[in-house]
C-alpha cells in the first residue's frame, strides 16, 4: 500500500469513524450512568438490522442490475480520437466492474442509512397495539393507519428508489456500452436493454399498484373538503378510482412481462396509457361527483362523513371524556357567597409570570452569573393549608460569569442553587412579592426546607462540568467570602484512567480534560444537564412539554416533565397544530436536579401507542403508582394538551352534524387588550377554586370561551389536577339567551371607566409605566368576577410592583389597592374586616404574614356589640388614611388624592 493511500486512510479514519466510535462510546457510558443501557442497546439492535438489512438488500439488487448491464459492454479495450487529435482509450468491463460495485455499495449505503433512521417506524409495526377503534369505511383497525400504513409507505418508497437508481446506473452503462442511444430517427436500443427496461418497468408498476392502493385508506387521512377524512366524493369516486388504478398498475406489470419476453412490442406503451388514462379518468370522475353531485346538496350528502368525523376527532383527543354541564348565568352574587367561596378568593393570582420574573431578576437573583429562566405555578400544603404558590429555581448561568475561564466554567461555578417562592396574592407594603423562601442558602419561613439546593440539571444548564476535582465548587456567595462544596451525588460519567479522559477529551474537543492536575480518578464529568435534553435522549420518540415545572420534595428539588405520544394518521380526526390529530398525555418524567436521575411514569396505560412503546421498551416505563406521594401531590394537568384540547372542542363541542356544518355554535379562545394597544388571545391559567356544585377547592386549569365573533361569554373549561381528580375535563356552559360579559368587554369597559381610565394614563404620563396583567375570571357559584392586577414600574426602572388590583362584577367596575377592598366596595365588607387576599399596605401585609381566616372570625365573635359592617369600615378607613400618608411621604401626590377621595367616600358610609 503506498503512502499516499495510508495518508488517506488515516484521515477517512479521523474525520469519518473516529467521531461516530467516541459519539457511541460516549452514549454507552451516558446511558449507563443514567440506567437505561437496555434502552440504548434496544435502539442500537434495531438501527443496525434495519440498515443491515436494507443495504444487503439495496447492494444486491444494484449489483445485479449494474452486473447484468455491464455484460453489453466490451471485454476488450476500446478508443476514440477526438478531432483535436487526442485519443482516449476507454476502460473495459473488467474495469469498469469494481466502479459499478463501489457505487452500488455507496447508494446501498445511503439508503441504508435512511431507513435505519426510520426503525422506530418498524418496531411499531411490529410490536403494534390494536385501538379499541376500527375506520367506519374500510372497517381498518387504527392500529393499521397508525403503525402498518407507515411501514408500507417505507416499504414503497425504498422499493421506488431502488427502480430508479438500478434504471440510472444500468441506463448509463449502456450509452457508454453504445447499447441505447438517441438518434435523429428516435431511441435506439439493443434487445437486451429492451427487456432490462421491461422489468424494471414491470416492477414500477407493482410499486404503483402498492401506491394506489394505499390511496384508498389514506384518503381517510386526509383534508376533503369541509372535513378531514374521507368525504362523500373521496367514498364514491376517489377510492374506487384508486381501486381502478391499483388494477390499472398490475395490468400494467402483466404487459411490461409480455414486452419484456419479447411476444407484444406494443404491450409496454398499453400498459403506460392504461395506468395514465386511468390516473386522469379518476380525477375527472371525483370532480364530476363533487360539482354536480354533492355541491347542490352537500349538506343532506356529507351528512355521515361529518358525524364520523366528530366521533373520531372527539375520540382521538379525548374530547368524548368533557362532562359538560350547564350554569344559569342567573346567579346574583352576594358577600355570604364570596366568604363561602373563601378558597377562592385567597388563592386569585395577582402576579403575573413575566413581572414576577422581572423582580425576582432585580431582588434575588444575588449575582450576576444566576439567573431566573421561567416562574412556574403550583400549590402546597403550607402551615396546614393549601395555597397557590409560584416559584422559580435559581439556575446559573455560565455565560454570565465575571471572568469566563476554563476552571471556572467546567470545574468551579458547576451548579445553581436553590430557588424562590412565594404566595400568587399577596405583596408587601412597597408592592414587591412576599417570599416563603429567599435569598441564598435558601431561607424558608414555612414547613418547607430546602436541604438540598443545588442545581446541575435544570432548563438553563447544558454545558457540561466536571465534579470532584481538586478545583472547589463554588455553592453560593457569602459577604465578601464564597462558600464551597464538593457534589456527592451519582450524576455523571467517572473519569477512572486515562482513556476514559481521552475519550471525553476528544468528544468535547478539550485537550484540558486531559491535562488538567485538577481532575482525578474520583471526578464525575456531567453533561447533557438541560432536562428535555436529557429527556429527549432517552425517549426520542415521546413528544415533550414545552414547560417543565420545577417541585419541592423532602428538601430536594424536582423537575416533571409532561410528554405526549402523538399521532398523524388517526382516521377521520381533524389535525390540530403540527398536524397532530391524536395525542395523549402518556407519560409524567421526573429529573432530579441534583443528580439527574430520569424516571418515566406511565400515566395513560390505556394508550395503544404508550403500550406499543411498552413492548418495545420493557424495562423504560414504571407505573404511575410508584412515584412518591409528595411528587405525586403536584402532578398537573399539562398546558400543552389543554390549549390543544381547548382548541379542538371550540369547534368539536358542536355534535349535531347540521349545527356543525353551518358553524352556528362556533367557540374561540377571548382576545383582549393587554394595555398597549395590542390585543393578545388568553391562555390557560393555573389557579384554586372551588367548582360550581363541588364541596371543596382544587388545583384546576382553565379557559373561557367566547361565540365567534362575539364577545359574550359561552363557556370557560377546566382541567382538573388534584390526585383524586386528575384529568377529568368540564366544560361550564352558560344559556344562550343570558347575556354574559366575556373578558373583552370587561376591558373595554375598564378602558373606558371614568376614574379607572384617566388613573392608568395620569399614572403611564409621571415618569413610569402601567403593566396590565393577566385578566382572570374567577367562577364564583354560578357566576363570575373578573380580576386584573395593575403593576406600576418606574421609569428606568426594571422591578414592577403590583400597585392596583381591578375587580369587576356585571355592571360594576372598581379599582382598589387590594382584592378584598375591591370585593369589599362590591359586596360590601366582611363582618369581621378586610380579607387577607392581595394585601397592599402595611396593615395587609402583616396580616398575611401571620393571621389566616380563623383569627378573622374569632375578631369578628369578640366584638358582637358592634353595628353590623362598622368594624369592617373603621379597619378600611384606617389603611386608607395609611396609605394616604404613605403617598404624601413619597410625593405621590395623584396616589394622596386618590386615598383622600376613597377615605370621604368611607366617611360618608359609616355616617350612614
Amino acid at each position: 500500500m503506498s503512502p499516499r493511500t495510508l495518508v488517506f486512510a488515516a484521515l477517512a479514519i479521523i474525520f469519518f469513524v473516529l467521531p461516530s466510535l467516541t459519539t457511541f462510546l460516549v452514549d454507552w457510558r451516558w446511558f449507563g450512568e443514567v440506567g437505561y443501557q437496555s434502552v440504548f442497546l434496544t435502539t442500537l439492535t434495531a438501527k443496525s438490522l434495519v440498515g443491515a438489512g436494507v443495504f444487503l438488500i439495496a447492494l444486491l439488487w444494484l449489483a445485479a442490475h449494474l452486473r447484468h448491464a455491464l455484460n453489453a459492454a466490451s471485454a476488450a479495450p476500446a478508443s476514440f480520437t477526438t478531432r483535436e487529435g487526442f485519443t482516449i482509450v476507454l476502460p473495459t468491463r473488467d474495469q469498469l466492474r469494481p466502479m459499478a460495485l463501489l457505487a452500488a455499495a455507496v447508494a446501498a449505503a445511503l439508503i441504508a442509512v435512511f431507513a435505519a433512521s426510520e426503525w422506530m417506524t418498524v418496531l411499531s409495526w411490529w410490536y403494534r397495539t390494536d385501538f379499541p377503534a376500527a375506520d367506519p369505511i374500510l372497517g381498518h383497525n387504527v392500529a393499521f393507519y397508525t403503525f402498518t400504513m407507515p411501514l408500507l409507505d417505507l416499504a414503497r418508497g425504498l422499493a421506488l428508489a431502488l427502480i430508479l437508481l438500478a434504471a440510472a446506473g444500468a441506463g448509463g452503462i449502456y450509452v457508454f456500452a453504445g447499447e441505447l442511444a438517441l438518434t435523429p430517427f428516435g431511441l435506439r436500443m439493443a434487445p437486451g436493454v429492451r427487456r432490462h427496461g421491461a422489468l424494471l418497468a414491470a416492477a414500477l408498476f407493482l410499486v404503483l399498484a402498492l401506491g394506489a392502493w394505499l390511496d384508498q385508506p389514506r384518503q381517510l387521512l386526509t383534508m376533503s373538503g369541509i372535513i378531514q377524512g374521507g368525504s362523500y366524493a373521496d367514498v364514491h369516486a376517489r377510492m374506487p378510482a384508486a381501486l381502478a388504478l391499483t388494477a390499472a398498475s398490475l395490468v400494467g406489470f402483466l404487459l411490461a412481462i409480455a414486452y419484456a419476453t419479447g411476444r407484444s412490442t406494443w404491450a409496454l406503451a398499453a400498459g403506460a396509457a392504461l395506468y395514465v388514462v386511468v390516473l386522469v379518468g379518476g380525477g375527472l370522475y371525483a370532480t364530476v361527483i363533487q360539482r354536480f353531485v354533492v355541491s347542490p346538496n352537500e349538506q343532506v350528502r356529507e351528512t355521515p362523513y361529518i358525524e364520523h368525523n366528530i366521533a373520531a376527532t372527539r375520540a382521538a383527543f379525548a374530547l368524548d371524556r368533557i362532562d359538560d354541564r350547564e350554569l344559569s348565568g342567573d346567579a346574583e352574587l352576594t358577600r355570604a357567597d364570596i366568604e363561602r367561596n373563601r378558597e377562592t378568593i385567597d388563592n386569585v393570582r395577582l402576579w403575573d409570570h413575566q413581572p414576577l420574573l422581572q423582580t425576582f431578576g432585580q431582588l434575588q437573583v444575588i449575582r450576576p452569573y444566576y439567573d431566573f429562566i421561567s416562574v412556574d405555578n403550583d400549590r402546597y400544603d403550607i402551615n396546614g393549608r393549601m395555597r397557590q404558590v409560584m416559584l422559580s429555581p435559581r439556575e446559573l448561568n455560565p455565560a454570565a460569569l465575571p471572568s469566563r475561564t476554563w476552571i471556572n466554567e467546567r470545574l468551579v461555578f458547576t451548579h445553581g442553587h436553590g430557588l424562590t417562592l412565594g404566595p400568587v396574592n399577596q405583596v408587601d407594603p412597597e408592592g414587591l412579592p412576599v417570599l416563603f423562601i429567599r435569598d441564598l442558602p435558601p431561607i424558608s419561613t414555612i414547613n418547607m426546607p430546602i436541604t438540598q439546593p443545588s442545581i446541575y440539571f435544570g432548563e438553563l444548564s447544558n454545558e457540561w462540568v466536571i465534579t470532584r476535582t481538586r478545583a472547589r465548587e463554588f455553592h453560593y456567595p457569602k459577604g465578601n467570602d464564597n462558600v464551597y462544596a464538593d457534589y456527592e451525588g451519582r450524576g455523571g460519567v467517572q473519569l477512572p484512567s486515562f482513556w476514559s479522559k481521552l475519550l471525553f477529551a476528544i468528544h468535547f474537543r478539550s485537550y484540558q480534560i486531559l491535562l488538567s492536575d485538577d481532575i482525578t480518578q474520583e471526578s464525575r464529568l456531567i453533561f447533557d444537564r438541560q432536562v428535555q435534553t436529557r429527556v429527549s435522549k432517552i425517549a426520542p420518540f415521546l413528544i415533550l412539554d414545552e414547560d417543565p415545572y420545577a417541585v419541592i420534595h423532602d428538601g430536594r428539588i424536582y423537575w416533571i416533565q409532561d410528554a405526549y405520544t402523538v399521532s398523524t394518521r388517526y382516521p377521520y380526526s381533524a389535525a390540530g397544530a403540527n398536524r397532530i390529530n391524536y395525542i395523549r398525555n402518556s407519560v409524567k418524567v421526573v429529573v432530579d436536579a441534583y443528580d439527574g436521575t430520569v424516571t418515566l411514569y406511565l400515566a395513560e396505560p390505556e394508550d395503544p401507542l404508550i403500550q406499543t412503546i411498552g413492548k418495545i421498551f420493557p424495562r423504560l416505563l414504571r407505573p404511575l403508582d410508584e412515584m412518591p406521594a409528595g411528587l405525586r401531590a403536584h402532578v398537573r394537568y399539562p398546558e400543552g394538551i389543554f390549549n390543544l384540547q381547548a382548541a379542538m372542542y371550540s369547534t368539536y363541542h358542536m355534535t349535531n352534524p347540521a349545527v356543525f356544518y353551518n358553524r352556528e355554535d362556533q367557540w374561540d379562545v377571548p382576545a383582549i387588550d393587554r394595555g398597549t394597544g395590542d390585543t393578545v388571545r388568553m391562555e390557560p391559567y393555573y389557579t384554586i377554586m372551588k367548582l360550581p356544585g363541588e364541596d371543596s377547592a382544587e388545583f384546576i386549569q382553565m379557559l373561557p370561551f367566547t361565540p365567534r365573533r362575539r364577545d359574550n361569554l359561552a363557556s370557560w373549561m377546566v382541567a382538573r389536577s388534584d390526585p383524586d381528580k386528575y384529568g377529568q375535563l368540564l366544560v361550564f356552559r352558560f344559556p344562550k339567551q343570558k347575556l354574559v360579559f366575556g373578558p373583552s368587554q370587561v376591558v373595554a369597559r375598564i378602558n373606558q371607566d371614568q376614574l379607572i381610565a384617566p388613573q392608568i394614563t395620569l399614572w403611564d404620563q409621571q415618569g413610569s409605566s402601567v403593566i396590565q396583567g393577566t385578566l382572570m375570571v374567577i367562577p364564583i357559584e354560578e357566576s363570575l368576577i373578573y380580576v386584573r392586577p395593575l403593576y406600576l414600574r418606574a421609569q428606568g426602572g426594571r422591578i414592577p410592583e403590583l400597585t392596583r388590583v381591578i375587580v369587576a362584577y356585571q355592571n360594576q367596575i372598581v379599582m382598589e389597592p387590594t382584592l378584598e377592598a375591591g370585593l369589599s366596595r362590591l359586596f360590601g365588607a366582611a363582618a369581621g374586616g378586610a380579607g387577607s387576599a392581595g394585601a397592599v399596605s402595611a396593615a395587609g401585609a402583616a396580616a398575611a404574614a401571620g393571621a389566616d381566616a380563623a383569627d378573622r372570625r374569632a375578631d369578628r365573635e369578640e366584638a358582637p356589640d358592634e353595628p353590623e359592617g362598622m368594624t369592617a369600615l373603621a379597619a378600611e378607613a384606617q389603611a386608607t388614611y395609611e396609605r394616604a400618608l404613605a403617598a404624601q411621604k413619597a410625593g405621590d401626590w395623584a396616589r394622596y388624592g386618590d386615598e383622600i377621595r376613597r377615605l370621604g367616600e368611607i366617611l360618608a358610609r359609616m355616617r350612614q
